[in-house]
């Protein structure tokens, strides 16, 4: 199954006042955001410009919730969930979707599980219904969980086990985090996977698959009217199964010291470098330092002609490629990254040193006024540009309330983000490039004949798995 990374926010909870459940909240920005009885809340995003509807189903669980020795859990019922139930065959809900000229997929990431599809509006009763009937009533064969083992084994052999990138990231992703659960693999470890079981899908199932702990989206050509009527019909008479319970995860203890890794490969064709640190996430009323640190990803590696390390890197020719990067949709504190491939000539060491020497004059000086409006600007057409997809904005809310963010943080960050000052980049790129604990990692190809040792290496946590 597909597992994009994607953007998003979270819910304003209306449900803990009981005479307002059944109320929506004043609608915003053509969001209309409202929590049905038994738990279930549900984001209306107005598009009329074509007959078209994007139904989006997120759960507040994913494989960062898992039991130890039970890795791939999450994932593995994501697969399964498309086996049918009572009045549906296996494989029925998406052979209807195209059928009726639409699509369908599911992801799973550390946070979350979501399943959607995108169809003609006149057909959004169907599949409103199908997806409400597999949130109360899935069937997983004796011989259909097998089967979907061993679909997913091979996924891992062909999107990690055969690519030593992946592989690395891996290894990177678990030299980071000491004791969280985001060092674990969303899609699983093998030897983990290969033990799961009916018995334990249906656990996870019927434990956390649940109205109450599930955000609908619905995005495009439908009213907050027909949608209510609608989610009332097909999801209102589904009961929650008691209470959801937080997420209570392990946390990171306080790292102190640098760490180094390195792989070799024969079928790495040049050295590619990841350093990773820990960050801070985006948190329900409080994303000043994640929109800062979004902002000083781009100034750093956001373009190979103006970033920073675009410009002293790239541009110079001791670099091919460089990047930077940060998502803080996410629970528990994230990564902040940085990637490079030295340019062809240049030794690992060397390209490492150049990059040292440039994060450390950035951290003197600051970023150049002009480059931070530039920036900014850049980030704010992005946004509005992404206003014209009604499954990107879809996305946006869904991943959102599924991290733990409401519907007005999610209105609020074009403003927060246009608001970081050139001291708050500081400030944040000080908290985090200036930490000790930090993974470099080196994914590095076979050493030729009479060539000194290569340099060793660590890694940041992938924002999803596939």
């Amino acid at each position: 199954m597909l597992r994009p990374t994607l953007p998003a926010l979270l819910a304003l909870t209306v449900s803990a006042l009981p005479a307002l459940a059944d109320r929506p909240a004043p609608e915003t920005n053509g969001i209309t955001h409202f929590t049905l009885p038994n738990g279930l809340e549900t984001v209306v995003i107005e598009d009329h410009r074509a007959p078209v509807v994007v139904q989006m189903v997120w759960y507040r669980i994913g494989s960062a919730d898992e039991q130890p020795g039970k890795s791939g859990i999450a994932h593995y019922l994501e697969h399964l969930m498309f086996k049918g139930t009572d009045t549906l065959e296996p494989g029925e809900l998406s052979k209807t979707v195209t059928a009726n000229g639409g699509m369908d997929n599911a992801f799973t990431s550390y946070d979350y599980t979501a399943y959607f599809q995108r169809i003609a509006a006149d057909r959004l009763p169907l599949v409103m219904q199908m997806e409400a009937d597999r949130m109360a009533n899935l069937r997983i064969g004796e011989d259909d969980w097998q089967a979907e083992r061993q679909v997913v084994l091979e996924e891992r052999a062909q999107r990690v086990d055969s690519d030593p990138g992946s592989l690395f990231a891996e290894e990177r992703n678990a030299t980071l985090f000491y004791n969280h659960p985001y060092g674990r693999p969303v899609i699983g470890w093998r030897a983990e996977m290969e033990g799961l079981t009916r018995d334990d899908a249906l656990a996870w199932y019927d434990d956390h698959y649940s109205p109450n702990e599930a955000v609908l989206i619905l995005a495009g050509d439908v009213t907050p009217e027909t949608a209510r009527e609608l989610a009332e019909k097909y999801y209102g008479p589904i009961p929650a199964k008691g209470e959801a319970e937080p997420r209570i995860r392990p946390q990171e203890p306080t790292q102190r010291s640098p760490r180094r890794m390195e792989m070799t490969d024969p079928r790495v064709p040049q050295p590619v470098m990841t350093r990773s640190y820990l960050a801070p996430e985006r948190n329900p009323g409080d994303q000043k330092d994640a929109a800062a640190l979004t902002v000083l990803a781009e100034l750093l590696g956001g373009s190979a002609q103006t970033s920073v390390l675009g410009r002293e890197l790239a541009m110079k020719g001791k670099a091919l490629w460089v990047n930077a990067g940060y998502d803080g949709f996410s629970v528990d504190p994230t990564s902040f990254g940085i990637s490079l491939v030295p340019a062809d000539g240049v030794p690992p060491e060397k390209a490492e040193a150049e990059l040292d020497r440039v994060l450390a004059a950035f951290l003197e000086k600051g970023p150049d006024p002009a480059d931070l409006d530039r920036v900014k600007t850049q980030i704010e057409a992005a946004r509005v540009y992404a206003l014209d997809s009604a499954h990107g904005r879809a996305y946006d809310y869904g991943q959102g309330l599924a991290t733990g963010l409401t519907v007005q943080d999610v209105n609020d960050w074009p403003d927060i983000l246009a608001a970081v000052t050139a001291q708050d980049v500081m400030d944040a790129a000080r908290q985090v490039l200036g930490s000790e604990a930090t993974v470099t990692g080196w994914l590095l190809p076979p050493p030729e004949a009479g060539d000194a040792p290569a340099p060793t290496a660590a890694t940041p946590k992938p924002e999803v798995q596939e």
